[in-house]
């Protein structure tokens, strides 16, 4: 069984006794009102002992119990001796002489075998909880990439992993996490190639969260960061196998938190959060092309409302002649100033984007466009925003949505309302003022230890070729150096395109 259950602080009395007479009470009374609690006697054929059978409905699988553990035990013919071993088809069959990891086992939908006479249980893999089929990634779409996703099992995870890195290298690390209810985390790393001494500072971390229970990804993420205060997201959080394949053979490594459909990554670094899978499936002037394309909206989802209030108050005059008579003409009914303007079609979009997403899918996406589409008629109509505003407050929507991880569009929908605040009351000052503190504050932040703003700051134009523009892949003979990896090369010395050149 695996070390990650060790850990389970022991009852008062952790000795077995030999009686199920004695064994039965104690179970009872460790599960008192557990109704899916199963306590099933048997008598073995094989050596004539009286048994229980121990386990927890719904944890378990009822198809291993019965065919593997019951029919065996009950039907079939050993030597008759006390102390032969079972005769069990079922996968993992260990001793057990602890009650702490008794009881973890059954939580985890292992069964317990009892048998009369012995101070030593048996514990039978027959896990079998409730779980869905593997399908594609809601949040992550790809066009020709894979269309596999992750799971709430870190089994399943795990393998889907594999899938991709069939190699001996990938090495994990289990640790258990929550006194309460232990959740598994594994970390998965390539043991030639990740840095040996972020790996141990990822693993000391998670080993020192001390909470009753971690139900997601993102609060172990959010447990485990650098800057906890911080708007920026310091891990990236996928649901693509081919994704965490892709940033394991950079050197990071890749966070399996059991009962969650994502993985973290680190470290990451900020130009991460702007590559896709897809990156690699076309042609790399395309690729590139989109890269800088995700960062440009980047810009503009954060700084164009602010922008446009900043003009419109303090520096109408580089607004041309002819555009300048157009948008006094929008204005000249509106009875609110643009930043109220601005503030009420923010939180006018923020609020149909909530609701896109909790309503069912078709409804939701009826919801978004149809909700859209009347009230920024209706309100123009109604003298309350200029169309100039519903203009410029959908290309910020649209440049949002250009952007491929949530965790850095939920960033950015925050910025952009600090620096409307900045904008209102200092106009462009107050815009290079937010501009120069965002990015001060990018050449502070860490990702487990390591500069998020590479390779930028500081500078290494080798990573370049892999972050702010996409080059040819038989180019990309080196792995970043943003994540110091043990193994730099990935790439042989020469290729076939450099051959036919």
């Amino acid at each position: 069984m695996d070390k990650q259950l060790d850990n389970v602080s022991p009852p008062l009395s952790d000795h077995i006794d030999a009686e199920l007479t004695k064994i039965l009470p104690r179970i009872k009374d460790i599960f008192s009102e557990t109704p899916d609690l199963i306590i099933r006697k048997l008598t073995i054929k094989q050596t004539n002992e009286q048994a229980a059978l121990i386990f927890i409905d719904g944890l378990t699988d009822s198809t291993i119990i019965n065919h593997d553990v019951l029919r065996p035990l009950q039907l079939e013919s050993g030597s008759g001796q006390p102390g032969d071993d079972l005769i069990m088809t079922v996968s993992h069959f260990e001793l057990e002489t602890s009650w702490a990891r008794i009881e973890a086992l059954l939580l985890h939908g292992h069964s317990i075998l009892f048998v009369n006479g012995r101070t030593e249980a048996y514990s039978l893999g027959t896990m079998g909880w409730p779980q869905r089929d593997i399908q594609d990634s809601q949040l992550e779409s790809s066009l020709k990439g894979s269309h596999q996703g992750f799971v709430e099992t870190s089994g399943q995870n795990i393998a889907l992993i594999r899938r991709y890195i069939a190699n001996r290298e990938l090495k994990m690390r289990r640790i258990t996490v929550g006194r309460r209810g232990q959740t598994i985390v594994t970390i998965l790393y390539l043991a030639d190639v990740t840095n040996m001494d972020l790996l141990e500072a990822l693993e000391k971390r998670i080993q020192n969260v001390d909470i009753d229970v971690i139900l997601t990804a993102g609060e172990l993420s959010e447990l485990i960061e650098d800057h906890p205060f911080s708007l920026f997201p310091q891990f990236i959080s996928t649901e693509r196998p081919d994704s965490a394949a892709s940033q394991l053979l950079q050197g990071r490594c890749v966070v399996v938190v059991d009962r969650s459909p994502s993985v973290l990554i680190a470290p990451v670094t900020f130009l991460s959060f702007f590559q896709n899978t897809d990156d690699y499936s076309i042609r790399w002037p395309i690729a590139t092309f989109l890269r800088l394309l995700r960062l440009f909206a980047f810009f503009t989802a954060a700084f164009l409302p602010a922008f446009y209030i900043a003009v419109v108050n303090f520096h109408f005059e580089i607004i041309p002649m002819k555009l300048l008579l157009t948008l006094g003409e929008s204005r000249g009914q509106v009875p609110f100033p643009p930043f109220v303007e601005a503030i009420l079609m923010e939180i006018t979009l923020e609020m149909l984007r909530e609701a896109g997403i909790r309503l069912p899918a078709p409804i939701g996406q009826t919801v978004g466009i149809v909700g859209g589409i009347v009230i920024g008629q209706a309100v123009v109509q109604a003298g309350l925003i200029s169309n100039i505003m519903v203009i410029v407050v959908a290309f910020t929507a649209i440049s949002s949505f250009i952007l491929p991880n949530y965790d850095m569009v939920a960033a950015v929908r925050l910025i952009r309302f600090l620096l409307m605040v900045l904008a209102t009351t200092f106009g462009f000052v107050g815009l290079v003022i937010g501009l120069m503190t965002m990015l001060a504050h990018l050449l502070t932040l860490k990702s487990l230890g390591m500069p998020y703003s590479s390779p930028l700051g500081p500078i290494r134009l080798s990573d370049w070729k892999d972050s702010l523009v996409r080059i040819p892949i038989w180019l990309l003979k080196n792995r970043p150096t943003s994540s110091l990896p043990q193994q730099r090369e990935r790439q042989g010395p020469h290729t076939q395109k450099e051959e036919d050149q």
